[in-house]
């Protein structure tokens, strides 16, 4: 293929390489938490649990991908990917218990991290000056999946059935991301990568970045704005229902977070390259943080709606844009293992200080939500703070 045409290339193979396991992270549960939960005799809090075993796994091999890229490379990354969600497919089309689709969910999460860091990486290298931009298309191709393919999912469920559909979806994407993974390569020889003062960055290894202050504040936002971002998708439809909204109503406020998640991935990737990172991300998280405070003064849909949108656009823009910020901060060459282990923040942590503390403090002051919002908000606005005063960290620090 002429030199031209192999960075758009690659751009087109990472973008729909992602998508698959998109899908079944964000796509396929919805459709099928229905299905399971009859089949199995399982609550909905049961089936809610894949959420976390999706996360474990991702959580758990971020760095581990990054570090095996750098001796494989790229494609064949890619390829134990596809290999282990289209493996997690023909698992669960056979699975007599709730039990097997934690084991399905534990390896879809892997997976994403399998397909997520090459192709972040991949992007970011073809288009160094656009790095935002990029891998924020990237990143929006993964969160948009799910909205994309679940009425597909619907629709081979009552075609199929449950058994013969997750079985040919696995054979059928393996096969595509067979055909994908050769494109999904970096140029030979990248241009340098431009930190915020157009200078040359050093580029640290990830024992190295572990030793710098900007690392750790890049972990705690990670952690912070993640746990306030995914604690809408479960406190949205019960905050609709506490001011008296109908079900399709208390819907709609989580349609509109999930569109604005969304979206927002293309944008703020494209604007931190013109704007800078700082700037795009404090606006984001800075008025997400001052939606969740005024969520708890607002009743009517449109209201609710548009204030819950400004928080999934700070979400959307924390995986748009962290991505690149990591790199000007501490380099491509081992971005994909540093990037993995600023992932673990949001794998390991975010669950854990935001839908379950936010749960258990509903439990403990039920319909407190003027409490529960204001943590939110609070970690959101903590994160714009951090946000600003890191900087490209060239050298240990402690």
């Amino acid at each position: 293929m002429p030199f031209r045409y192999q960075g758009p290339a690659a751009v087109l193979a990472s973008c729909a390489a992602i998508f698959f396991p998109g899908s079944f992270i964000f796509g396929f549960p919805g459709v099928m938490a229905a299905y399971w939960q009859e089949t199995f005799d399982v609550s909905r809090a049961d089936v809610g649990q894949t959420l976390f075993f999706v996360l474990a796994g991702a959580g758990i091999f971020m760095f581990l991908v990054g570090r095996l890229q750098e001796r494989i490379g790229t494609a064949w990354t890619t390829v134990i990917g596809a290999l282990l969600y289209s493996t997690a497919a023909l698992l669960v089309s056979r699975a007599t218990s709730i039990h097997g689709v934690y084991g399905w969910a534990f390896m879809v999460g892997s997976s994403s991290a399998f397909v997520y860091v090459p192709t972040l990486t991949v992007v970011q290298r073809w288009y160094p000056r656009w790095r935002g931009l990029y891998a924020g298309l990237v990143s929006m191709c993964f969160g948009i999946s799910g909205a994309l393919m679940a009425p597909l999912f619907n629709h081979l469920l009552g075609r199929l059935g449950f058994a013969d559909m997750a079985a040919s979806l696995g054979s059928f994407m393996f096969f595509v991301a067979i055909l994908l993974a050769p494109f999904i390569r970096p140029p030979a020889a990248p241009a340098p990568v431009p930190n915020a003062d157009n200078a040359t960055l050093m580029s640290l290894d990830g024992f190295q970045s572990l030793r710098t202050r900007s690392f750790w504040l890049l972990w705690a936002m990670f952690a912070c704005v993640g746990a306030a971002g995914v604690s809408m998708v479960t406190l949205s439809a019960g905050y609709g229902l506490h001011v008296g909204l109908t079900m399709t109503q208390a819907l709609a406020i989580l349609m509109a977070f999930n569109i604005t998640n969304g979206v927002s991935r293309l944008l703020s990737g494209f604007l931190s390259d013109i704007t800078g990172r700082k700037i795009v991300m404090c606006t984001a998280f800075f008025a997400a943080g001052m939606a969740y405070y005024l969520l708890p003064f607002v009743s009517h849909v449109a209201a609710v709606s548009i204030l819950a949108a400004v928080i999934g656009f700070a979400f959307g823009t924390l995986f748009a844009v962290s991505a690149p910020l990591v790199s000007d901060c501490f380099g491509m060459q081992h971005f994909g293992s540093i990037f993995g282990l600023v992932f673990t923040a949001f794998g390991f942590v975010s669950g854990a200080i935001g839908p379950w503390l936010g749960g258990y403090l509903l439990d403990v002051y039920p319909g407190n939500y003027h409490l529960v919002f204001g943590y939110m908000g609070s970690l959101l606005l903590v994160s714009a703070v951090m946000v600003w005063v890191i900087s490209p960290a060239v050298e240990c620090t402690f």
